[in-house]
C-alpha cells in the first residue's frame, strides 16, 4: 500500500506531527495531488553530500513542476478552477524556492517520505507480533511527552511568579520612594517656626510609621516570593537534570549504540529527527528557566533584601549553566562516521551535526569545525582533561568545515566531503600488537557562543575507532578489530578499551550480523553453521550446539594465532567465505543451494546415501576464500563400489572467468543438487545464454570446463558444443596430505603512496614468513601427492579445438 495512503489514516499525535511535516517550503496538496509520482522517484539515489549529483536533483525538480502544472491543467469545473491556480501557485513557488538549491527539495522529500513511512510503521506495528516492543517504546515516549508537559506547565508558573514578584516589588519601590519623600519633609520641619513644626509634624511622622510598617511587611513578602521562586525552579531543573539524563545518556547514548553495530552490519540507527525534536525542546525549556533566574537575580540586585536568596540564586544559576552545557556538548555528535578502516591517501568523508543549533540561533554566526587524527592514547589524555592541544597522530587534508543550516529540515551540520589522511604517525605497539590492531579516531571540535556571547562553547566529539591502512593486504586484518571493537564496546568505555574474550554466542551473534550485510542476504547462518564454526573455531568435533554456549573465544584465537595445521586465522578464512559469497555466489545463498558450512567427512556422509550423480557446495577448508563441490559416483577402479569425489576448489579468480552455475551446468555427471533437487531446475535460471551463430565468417570462442574421469566424448565437433577447461578432482578414499599457501598474497607494493618503505607494514610480513620457514618441509609443500591436476583451457571453433597444458608449480587444493 502506498504510504500516503496509509499516511492519511494515522490518527491523533502521529497525524499531528505528519502535518507539521508540511508548510511553505513543501505545500501537503503538492504531496497529496502528486503522491504516485513522489514515491515513485529514486530519491535516495541522490548523494547529498556530493555537489556533482545537483544536475539529477534539478532534473527532478523539473519533473515535479512539470507534473504540478499537467495536473493544474487537467482541471475542469469550478473547484477544478479553484485548485488549477492553487497547483499553478504552487509549481511558480516551488521553482523559485530550489532552482538555485535543487538539492535541498531532494532533502526536504527524503525527510518527509522517512518521517512518514515511521510514523506508519510504529502506528502498524501497534497492532503486529512485536506490538509489545513497540507498546515499550510508544510508553518511553509518552512518558517523555508527557515530562515535557510537566516542564512547560512548571515553567509557564515560574513566569508567572516572576512576573507577581516584579510587580509587588516596583509597588515596594513606590512606597520606598513615598517614605523617603516623607523622610525628606519631616527633615524640611526644622527650618520652620515652632508652631508651624508642631502642627504638620505628627501626621507626618504617623504617615512614615504606616508606610514604613507596610514596607517592612512587604519587604519579608517579597523574600517570601523570592524563596519560594527559588524552590520552583530548584524543582524545574531536577526535573529537566532527570529529563536531559533520560534523553541524552538512554535515548542519544542508545542512538550511537545502534550507529556503531551498523558498522558491523546492523540495522540503520535510524533518523535523528525526534532526538532533535526533544533536544530543542530542552534547550527552549532549560533557555527560558535560564532567563528567568536571570531576571530573577537583576530583582534582588534592584532590591537587595538581606537573607539566604543571593546563595540560592547564584546556585541555580551555576546549576543551570551546567544543564546546558551538558546539553549543548553532549549533542555535538557524528551522524555520518568516517570509514573505520581508513586508507592513507584515499578521499573520505564525515558530518558532524549539533541538534540544538538552530533553536539557540548558533546559525546566525556560523561555526567552523575542525577535524584531527589522534591516538588511543590522546584519546585518553583528552577525555581526562589532560593538555592534548595540538597533538595529532596525522595529517588530514581538507580538515576544516563550516556548519550550514537547512532552513527546511531545521537541521545545523558540517559535512566534510574530500577529507584524505596524508600521512600518519603510529606509537609503539605492544608485544604482538600489529598495525591492524592499533587503533585511533578523527577529533572533530568546534567553538561557538549563544545569547549573544553570554555563553561561549568549546565541543568535541570523538569518531568510533579508526584503522589505518596503507594498502589493501591490510584490509582483511584491520576489518577483525572493527568488528570485535564494534561488538563487545560498552557505553563510556575509556578509549579504546574492549575485552580480550567474549561467549561464543556473543561472537557468533556478531560474525551472523556481518556475513548477512556483507553477502546483502535475510539468509542468516543458521545453528548447524554455527556448529561447524566453533569446530573450526575450537577443533572439536562435537555437534552439540549446548557445548559451545559457555566457552569464550580470545582476540588471539580469533585473528593472532592461525588455526590447527593452517596458515590462516579464524577470521582470515571467514571474512574469506564472506568476500566469495558476495562477489559471486549470492544469488545461490540466498536460493540455498550453497551448504557451504560443512566440512570433507560430513559431505561424505551426507552424500553416501543419495543417488550417483548427487552434489553438493561447500567451502574449502584449506583455501581461503575457496569453494568446491563434491558429488557421489562409481569408483572407476573397484565395480559396485561408490565414492565421494572433491572437486579442486573454486576462487574468486576462477569465477571472474566462468561464473558457478555455468561451471556446474558443464559437468554432466552433477545431476541432483542435495538433497535431490534436479540441478537445471536451481541454476537454470543463471546460466549463460548460448552464444549467437558465427558472424562474417568468424566463429565466437567459449570457454568450458571437464573432469577428465568424467568426460564423455562429443559425438558432433561441428555442433556447437566446445570442449573444456579441465579442472582436477580427488576422490575421498585417497588421502592427501594437505598444503597450503602464504596469506594475505602480497600483491600490493611494500612502497606507501609517497614511494616510501613502509617499516611497519612489511616487518608484519617478515614476521609472518619467517613464522613459515620455520615450519618442516613436508608440513609446507606436503610432501608426494598421489594425483596432479593439470588445468586444460580447452578453446573451441565450431570444427576443432586447441590446447593449452600449463602445469602447475603445486596444487594446494588436494585434499581439501
Amino acid at each position: 500500500m502506498a504510504v500516503w495512503i496509509q499516511a492519511q489514516q494515522l490518527q491523533g499525535d502521529a497525524l499531528h506531527q505528519m502535518q507539521s511535516l508540511y508548510g511553505q517550503h513543501f505545500p501537503i496538496e503538492v504531496r497529496h495531488y502528486l503522491s504516485q509520482w513522489i514515491e515513485g522517484q529514486l530519491w535516495d539515489a541522490i548523494d547529498l553530500e556530493n555537489p556533482q549529483e545537483e544536475f539529477k536533483a534539478k532534473r527532478l525538480l523539473d519533473s515535479l513542476i512539470q507534473e504540478l502544472q499537467n495536473k493544474a491543467e487537467h482541471q475542469v469545473g469550478e473547484d477544478g478552477f479553484l485548485l488549477k491556480i492553487k497547483l499553478g501557485h504552487y509549481a511558480s513557488q516551488l521553482k523559485s524556492t530550489y532552482d538555485r538549491c535543487p538539492l535541498e527539495l531532494v532533502r526536504c522529500i527524503k525527510h518527509i517520505l522517512y518521517a512518514e513511512q515511521r510514523l506508519v510503521r510504529e502506528a502498524t506495528n501497534s497492532s503486529s507480533p512485536v506490538g509489545g516492543m513497540m507498546d515499550s517504546m510508544s510508553q518511553k515516549y509518552q512518558q517523555i511527552n508527557q515530562a515535557f508537559e510537566e516542564l512547560r506547565l512548571l515553567t509557564q508558573d515560574t513566569e508567572n511568579d516572576l512576573r507577581k514578584l516584579q510587580h509587588n516589588q516596583e509597588y515596594f519601590i513606590i512606597q520606598y520612594q513615598e517614605s523617603l519623600r516623607i523622610q525628606a519633609q519631616l527633615t524640611s520641619l526644622a527650618t520652620l517656626p515652632p508652631a508651624d513644626r508642631q502642627l504638620r509634624e505628627p501626621a507626618l511622622l504617623s504617615k512614615r510609621a504606616t508606610v514604613e510598617a507596610w514596607l517592612t511587611r512587604e519587604a519579608n513578602t517579597l523574600q517570601k516570593y523570592r524563596l519560594d521562586l527559588a524552590e520552583k525552579h530548584q524543582k524545574t531543573l531536577q526535573l529537566l537534570r532527570k529529563q536531559q539524563t533520560i534523553i541524552l545518556d538512554d535515548e542519544l547514548i542508545q542512538w550511537k549504540r545502534r550507529q556503531q553495530l551498523a558498522g558491523n552490519g546492523g540495522p540503520p540507527e535510524g533518523g535523528l529527527d525526534i532526538l532533535q525534536s526533544w533536544c530543542e525542546k530542552l534547550s527552549e525549556t532549560i533557555w527560558q528557566n535560564r532567563q528567568q533566574i536571570r531576571r530573577a537575580e537583576h530583582l534582588r540586585q534592584q532590591l537587595p533584601i538581606p537573607g539566604p536568596i543571593e546563595e540560592l540564586l547564584n546556585e541555580l544559576n551555576s546549576t543551570i549553566t551546567d544543564i546546558i552545557s551538558a546539553l549543548v556538548t553532549s549533542t555535538f555528535i557524528i551522524e555520518k562516521q568516517p570509514p573505520q578502516v581508513l586508507k592513507t591517501q584515499t578521499k573520505f568523508a564525515a558530518t558532524v551535526r549539533l541538534l540544538v543549533g538552530g533553536k539557540l540561533n548558533v546559525h546566525m554566526n556560523p561555526p567552523q569545525v575542525k577535524a584531527t587524527i589522534i591516538s588511543e592514547q590522546q584519546a585518553k589524555a583528552l577525555l581526562k582533561n589532560e593538555n592534548t592541544r595540538n597533538d595529532s597522530s596525522g595529517e588530514i587534508l581538507n580538515n576544516n568545515c563550516v556548519m550550514e543550516y537547512h532552513q527546511t529540515t531545521g537541521t545545523l551540520s558540517a559535512h566534510f566531503r574530500n577529507m584524505s589522511l596524508k600521512r600518519i604517525k603510529r606509537s609503539d605497539r605492544r608485544g604482538a600488537e600489529s598495525v591492524t590492531e592499533e587503533k585511533f579516531t578523527i577529533l572533530f571540535e568546534s567553538q561557538f557562543s549563544v545569547g549573544g556571547n553570554e555563553l561561549v562553547f568549546q565541543v568535541k566529539t570523538l569518531s568510533l575507532p579508526v584503522v589505518v591502512i596503507v594498502h589493501g593486504s591490510q584490509d582483511n586484518n584491520a576489518t577483525a578489530t572493527v568488528l570485535w571493537d564494534n561488538a563487545f564496546a560498552e557505553p563510556g568505555r575509556v578509549p579504546f578499551l574492549v575485552p580480550d574474550k567474549v561467549l561464543w554466542p556473543q561472537l557468533c551473534d556478531a560474525i551472523n550480523m556481518k556475513y548477512k550485510a556483507e553477502v546483502q542476504s535475510n539468509r542468516g547462518l543458521s545453528e548447524e553453521n554455527l556448529v561447524f564454526l566453533a569446530q573450526k573455531a575450537f577443533s572439536s568435533s562435537s555437534n552439540n550446539p549446548d557445548d559451545y554456549r559457555n566457552m569464550t573465544m580470545t582476540w588471539s584465537q580469533f585473528n593472532r594465532e592461525s588455526l590447527p595445521g593452517r596458515n590462516f586465522t579464524f577470521w582470515q578464512w571467514f571474512d574469506g567465505v564472506m568476500e566469495l559469497t558476495k562477489k559471486h555466489l549470492k544469488p545461490h545463498w540466498n536460493d540455498g543451494a550453497i551448504l557451504g558450512f560443512v566440512n570433507k567427512q560430513q559431505a561424505q556422509d551426507m552424500l553416501m546415501s543419495k543417488p550417483n550423480g548427487t552434489f553438493l557446495l561447500r567451502f574449502s577448508d584449506s583455501e581461503i576464500g575457496g569453494i568446491t563441490i563434491a558429488w557421489v559416483a562409481e569408483n572407476p577402479n573397484k565395480a559396485g563400489e561408490r565414492m565421494v569425489w572433491n572437486l579442486m576448489p573454486y576462487t574468486t579468480k576462477d569465477f571472474s572467468i566462468r561464473s558457478l552455475a555455468d561451471r556446474i551446468s558443464d559437468l554432466n555427471h552433477l545431476l541432483f543438487l542435495y538433497p535431490d533437487r534436479p540441478k537445471d531446475e536451481v541454476f537454470s535460471k543463471y546460466y549463460t545464454p548460448p552464444l549467437s551463430k558465427a558472424v562474417d565468417g568468424y566463429v565466437k570462442p567459449q570457454i568450458k570446463q571437464v573432469v577428465p574421469e568424467f568426460t564423455t566424448a562429443n559425438p558432433d565437433p561441428a555442433s556447437g558444443n566446445p570442449t573444456y577447461m579441465d579442472h582436477g578432482a580427488s576422490p575421498a578414499p585417497v588421502s592427501h596430505p594437505h598444503t597450503y599457501g602464504i596469506y594475505p598474497p602480497m600483491s600490493d607494493s611494500m612502497l606507501d603512496a609517497d614511494g616510501e618503505f613502509d617499516l611497519d607494514d612489511t616487518m608484519d610480513v617478515a614476521r609472518h614468513v619467517e613464522e613459515l620457514l620455520r615450519r618442516p618441509v613436508e608440513s609446507q609443500w606436503g610432501g608426494q601427492h598421489t594425483s596432479r591436476n593439470i588445468p586444460v583451457l580447452a578453446i573451441v571453433g565450431g570444427c576443432g579445438e586447441r590446447q593449452f597444458h600449463t602445469n602447475p608449480i603445486w596444487a594446494p587444493w588436494i585434499g581439501s
